[in-house]
């Protein structure tokens, strides 16, 4: 049934749906080539439509279960240095830095995604979210990750973290609001241009990202449940956990590929992907002015 629109169809089908859902999300939210454009364009192209915001959101949560997995130790050990720091003022430790780091960090995408909510109540159908506009975003921060592997010196490590990297690269992940910029391209972008090493950036990127996917995911909840796109609560558990074992697969692949590899294979895949979906584009307009004609 690959042209009847989410609302019509069974169960078993949104299952299978929500199973793609899940499985793209965790191949792309912590690759940095944009799990909202994916989810957007797949389901599209594969006559689904558009599953909205508030589903995609949902199934990040399975990429958070994921990452809060992959990373307890280091989140625990942030914990501490945040309690230490608030017990005995050590704020020079490099964990409380980094707990700063992530706090300062959320902040920007928290009133960006406010802001949304109150002037854009219909997002879903926004032109942000048109697939013109996911095309031309995704080749602007392709060529934004090649200019700051070109340009980006490479010598800071995590240790070296600062609450203003926090505000810098939080900055930068606010722009994922807007599908085709990517979460983890734009932070990793930004941290690339700040001189960070590759593996770094993208652990620092991956640890940001959980207060901001988390609070998305939970507040998409009530939303999520009731449209027609989720499906109702089995297909999206469905999604949920494909995300979460597909996302713990891709973190630990992105972290040993940056120890030993550059970026450029993600500035051509994210090339070949905006400039697909305008060949795509053309050629639909061509048909239909064919067609009407």
């Amino acid at each position: 049934m690959p042209n009847l629109p989410f609302a019509v169809i069974g169960f078993w089908e949104a299952c299978f749906r929500s199973l793609v859902l899940g499985v793209l999300q965790g191949l792309t939210e912590f690759l940095p080539i944009s799990s909202t454009a994916h989810l957007k364009v797949v389901p599209v192209l594969l006559g689904w439509g558009d599953p909205g915001v508030a589903v995609t959101a949902v199934i990040q949560l399975g990429s958070i279960a994921a990452v809060l997995a992959y990373f307890r130790s280091d989140l625990a050990e942030v914990i501490r240095g945040v309690g230490r720091a608030c017990r005995h003022g050590q704020w020079g430790d490099p964990s409380a830095r980094m707990g700063v780091a992530i706090a300062l960090g959320t902040l920007p995408i928290v009133f960006a995604g406010l802001a949304l909510k109150l002037w854009v109540p219909d997002y879903d159908n926004s032109p942000l979210r048109s697939m013109a506009s996911i095309a031309v975003v995704s080749i602007v921060m392709a060529l934004l990750l090649a200019l700051a592997e070109l340009v980006g010196s490479r010598r800071r490590e995590l240790v070296d973290v600062q609450p203003r990297d926090g505000v810098w690269v939080g900055l930068a992940q606010a722009l994922a609001l807007v599908p085709g910029v990517s979460r983890s391209g734009s932070t990793l972008t930004a941290a690339l241009f700040d001189s960070w090493q590759r593996p770094a950036a993208a652990r620092f990127s991956f640890l940001l990202g959980i207060p901001a996917i988390t609070l998305a995911g939970l507040v998409s909840l009530k939303e999520a449940f009731s449209a027609p796109a989720g499906g109702g609560a089995v297909p999206l558990l469905v999604g949920i956990v494909a995300a979460a074992v597909v996302s713990w697969l891709a973190i630990a692949w992105l972290l040993r590929f940056l120890q030993t590899n550059s970026t450029w294979v993600f500035v051509a895949y994210r090339l070949v992907f905006g400039v697909g979906i305008l060949i795509w584009l053309s050629a639909r307009m061509g048909v239909l002015i064919l067609s009407s004609s």
